[in-house]
């Protein structure tokens, strides 16, 4: 039988069959994933192909293949820094959720996982949240991000998912899609869910008022299907999002708007650092590519990112 993934508790997998049944699903034997070490061989969104098995009164499935991904997202482990955690598979559309403070996401944060989308070919939205409690100062930082953003070529929607403001343009992006709604903990993506199908009624936290951090509120991903003929994964809150399998010379290549300046650099393995005749430099000096953008770049490019947490980058 074939099947798709829908949640991974880490060695039992809820998999929904062809027929529309579901099956608790054990691996049969170890998966080792071609080209990537992984805390987790089998992901949310993952095809696969398993027996069903009876065992007195329980049934169950046996997973022995999974079929090949078209794409995937994944950050490191937080334990184990050279392995990775595969958050999710087979997306069509990744929608990162962005707020100005409480808990503030940051630059860093934000080019760090469209440079990781970008490598694995995974269309990205940024949804700017909580637009309905910012002040008139911190509207106008929005609106500053969202264009720096739009002029790259990201789609920005500004929401507010708790008043349900512009929640029917992220609707209509997701007819027909897998989609995964990423971002600190705390953005509000279960109360994002939760307003485009209220029948799901995800759990939901306050933020932390002392840390002005999220409370983790989602364990394990985990994939539903809505009623508008779409269906979304809903994953733990990413502090921070590790680059990983990407040379440094590779790095520029997934700034898209560095990407396209990369032909007029003298040298064609232009690291956009301390070369002479960068087209980049040139263009930032001119004030036609953000400096954050850049900054963010040398960072990863340097390995600087790896000495901080995410919530220390001013």
């Amino acid at each position: 039988m074939r099947g798709l993934v829908y949640k991974s508790t880490g060695s039992w997998y809820a998999v929904k069959a062809e027929d529309g049944s579901f099956y608790d699903c054990r691996i049969k034997g170890k998966f080792r994933m071609k080209g990537i070490k992984s805390t987790n061989p089998i992901a949310v969104g993952d095809r696969v192909v398993f027996e069903v098995e009876q065992t007195g009164d329980e049934t169950y499935g046996i997973i022995f293949e999974i079929e090949d991904r078209k794409n995937y997202i994944i950050r490191k482990s937080v334990k184990l820094s050279k392995q990775t955690h595969i958050i999710a598979a087979n997306i069509d559309l990744v929608f990162l959720m962005i707020t100005i403070n409480n808990p503030k996401t940051y630059t860093i944060f934000i080019d760090r996982f469209l440079a990781t989308s970008e490598a694995y070919d995974i269309t990205t939205v940024l949804l700017f949240n909580k637009i309905d409690s910012y002040n008139d100062e911190e509207l106008v930082e929005v609106k500053y991000l969202a264009a720096l953003y739009r002029k790259i070529g990201y789609t920005c929607i500004g929401i507010s998912a708790k008043e349900g403001t512009y929640v029917d343009k992220v609707k209509q992006l997701m007819v027909g899609k897998t989609s995964i709604f990423a971002g600190h903990s705390g953005v509000g993506k279960s109360t994002l869910i939760n307003a485009l199908e209220p029948n799901l009624a995800l759990k939901t936290a306050e933020i932390s008022e002392q840390h002005l951090q999220g409370q983790h509120t989602t364990t394990f991903a985990e994939m539903y299907d809505l009623s508008f003929d779409a269906r979304i994964i809903d994953t733990p809150g990413i502090k921070g999002f590790g680059l990983v399998d990407m040379d440094k010379d590779e790095i520029g290549d997934y700034f898209p708007e560095f990407f396209r300046l990369k032909v007029h650099c003298k040298f064609n393995n232009c690291l956009h650092l301390d070369e002479p005749q960068c087209a980049v430099k040139e263009a930032l000096e001119a004030d036609k590519v953000s400096w954050s953008r850049y900054k963010s770049y040398v960072q990863m490019v340097t390995g600087e990112e790896d000495t901080y947490r995410m919530d220390e980058f001013e």
